[in-house]
């Protein structure tokens, strides 16, 4: 299987809306994600984050599905990736109508990266239960299933039922989009064997994980063990194939980065059993932003042939 590499769209950069925050830019900037030769670009998820987490390193993000429908709309061959959207979040029947939507128009190119998320706060706002999350990630994920059979479908859960409902079109992706379910605890590990498609991991320091209230995956070692543990589980569960490992981002294009590098560093993540992964631009400038994706597709994505 090829690599696959995707990359961190850039329209959560708000410092100056002149730079990011326009429909010039984000056509200027998917076209060129889609011509570097990425695999797909990808959103993330925060509809009313607290001010306190804001204050103190946090970000702020667009709507996932009206950013990837815009994106969609000016490329055609790249994938739209959500990095991650909280599942927990919405009704799993509005996503799973969003979902169907967007990957029907765009020729089945969604890739559906979700996980509990871990913000208390944003759960109040947003009148969830943070507690009940987990819980309702397996559940969310059940019904959008049923939602996305294109058939009549039953199905009760926390706090709504579906007496005889049907969603259609379905999604072009058959018998949906890859769900690529986030999360480093031993049940996120589960869940992907048992719900999902691929593991998204995510690979930060465990000062990071320590604050996010998620269990720390921060290098190669981890990564090898939960990938023996999923075996372990898809053994225990009569799974025949294993999940992927699809990481979000973990080169950063920064300063004067090095191809080799990362050309170097993906091959190390495929050689422990990654199959893809993402390289990411963080600046507030556009064009230095461009300049380190157009250098990306020259230098690295060429040579990236494992």
């Amino acid at each position: 299987m090829a690599f696959t590499l995707s990359t961190t769209l850039p329209f959560d950069h708000i410092k100056d809306p002149g730079q990011f925050l326009s429909l010039p830019a984000l056509h200027e900037i998917a076209r060129a994600v889609e011509d570097a030769g990425f695999t797909a670009g990808t959103v993330t998820d925060h509809p009313v984050p607290s001010a306190r987490w804001l204050d103190s390193g946090g970000h702020y993000a667009q709507d996932p599905f009206v950013m990837l429908s815009m994106v969609g709309a000016v490329t055609t061959t790249l994938k739209l990736q959500t990095n991650i959207i909280v599942l927990p979040y919405r009704n799993p029947f509005v996503t799973a109508r969003a979902v169907a939507s967007l990957d029907c128009f765009t020729g089945g190119r969604v890739i559906l990266g979700m996980g509990a998320g871990y913000l208390k706060a944003e759960y109040k706002a947003l009148g969830v239960d943070f507690d009940s999350r987990n819980d309702l990630m397996d559940e969310y994920m059940k019904a959008m299933k049923l939602a996305w059979s294109g058939e009549d479908f039953e199905f009760e859960g926390t706090g709504y039922k579906a007496l005889g409902n049907r969603m259609l079109p379905t999604p072009a992706q058959r018998p949906h989009p890859p769900l690529l379910v986030g999360g480093n605890s031993k049940r996120a590990l589960r869940r992907t064997v048992e719900l999902g498609d691929a593991w998204h991991p995510f690979i930060v320091p465990k000062m990071v994980t320590d604050t996010a209230r998620t269990a720390n995956i921060s290098g190669n070692e981890d990564i090898v063990a939960s990938i023996e543990y999923m075996k372990a589980h898809c053994e225990k569960v009569g799974r025949e194939v294993a999940p992927k490992v699809i990481c979000s981002s973990t080169f950063s294009l920064t300063g004067e980065w090095s191809a080799q590098e990362a050309i170097d560093h993906f091959a190390e993540l495929k050689a422990i059993g990654v199959d893809g992964a993402g390289a990411s631009a963080f600046t507030d400038d556009r064009g230095e932003y461009l300049d380190h994706i157009r250098r990306f597709g020259e230098e690295v994505i060429p040579k990236i042939d494992f």
